[in-house]
């Protein structure tokens, strides 16, 4: 079924003020939501609703916490999140390195005891919407195995790095998993196979099925030894600039995943004496404009987003049965 985008939004806002948060700041994330949802990463958009509810009512969610600064130097800031809404703190995170940003060119808030951020891209395109740079990431529950390993102690966690374009802006978010869970999830709802290998079925053997790499907790981490490092690495700075909680000390279970941390970085490329952003930018995406293999033409980081929004914008927004049917009955 497709819905249009502000009966979405609505819809969102009033099952999220339902639970006892402010209406503003439930409009706020419906908006975060609904934003993802159109862009087609329902994933992490509308299908993760139920869970953010059902955190929100065991209190794991604090709905009327707001993030706040607990520390400065210069560019660099320290953040508390006080277990709120993930995606409000995120996005306030995000403002505030913008700010910071604007006065000394580049800004730095390390954010802790925070929740899921929901679509880590969200704050990759507030950022370049602001026509700064922003780089952001966030550490999970530890549900990736180490290169090696046969068991989850790493972190799935999202990389996200913004540039900003006005022809379009680029954009990449991706997991440290080839698949994220929220995929797996997707492809397995839907009763399709993997495109390419995601991971270990129950006999160790790499795999398309997503409920077998689902059943196992074994995703296969992009550049095999590669992204397990990256995972680790950017664990160790999140904990160690927040002053938060590393993968190991976060709980297993998705409903228990609190107390994360995160890093958000803006740069303010205007500041940059004889900077021509926009050109360079223009130069590379240009430069890409080759066919592909397939005979489709190569895509820049966030070009299907672009072009996933404008068809959402006009004909509608795909929503699941089973989503529509839990937000209508919140």
């Amino acid at each position: 079924m497709r819905v249009p985008y502000a009966e979405l939004h609505d819809t969102v806002r009033r099952a999220l003020e339902k639970t006892g948060l402010d209406a503003d700041r439930a409009d706020a994330c419906a908006r975060i939501i609904t934003d993802s949802t159109c862009d087609g990463v329902p994933s992490h958009g509308v299908n993760l609703v139920p869970r953010l509810i059902a955190m929100m009512r065991k209190g794991v969610v604090d709905v009327a916490a707001r993030c706040v600064r607990v520390a400065a130097h210069g560019p660099v800031e320290r953040w508390d999140g006080q277990r709120g809404v993930g995606a409000l703190n995120a996005s306030d995170s995000m403002s505030a390195a913008i700010a910071l940003a604007r006065t000394h060119g580049i800004g730095c808030v390390a954010l802790a005891n925070t929740n899921h951020w929901m679509r880590g891209g969200t704050y990759g395109w507030q950022a370049a919407d602001a026509g700064v740079i922003g780089i952001c990431w966030t550490n999970t529950l530890p549900n990736l195995p180490p290169w090696g390993a046969s068991d989850p102690r790493i972190g799935n966690n999202p990389l996200v790095i913004g540039v900003p374009r006005a022809a379009g802006h680029v954009v990449l978010d991706m997991a440290l998993s080839q698949f994220s869970y929220g995929a797996l999830a997707q492809y397995r709802m839907r009763g399709e196979l993997l495109p390419v290998v995601g991971g270990f079925d129950t006999r160790g053997e790499l795999t398309r099925d997503p409920a077998e790499i689902e059943a196992t907790r074994r995703p296969l981490p992009i550049g095999f030894w590669k992204g397990s490092g990256l995972s680790i690495m950017l664990d160790l700075v999140a904990a160690i600039l927040s002053g938060g909680r590393a993968t190991h000390q976060i709980a297993v279970g998705p409903e228990e995943e609190t107390a994360l941390s995160q890093v958000f970085i803006a740069i303010d490329v205007a500041s940059l004496p004889g900077a021509e952003a926009a050109r360079t930018a223009d130069a590379i995406v240009e430069h890409l404009r080759i066919p592909a293999r397939d005979g489709e033409r190569v895509r820049y980081p966030g070009e299907r987003t672009l072009e996933r929004r404008r068809q959402h914008l006009a004909d509608g927004i795909p929503i699941e049965q089973s989503a529509w049917d839990f937000l209508r009955g919140v």
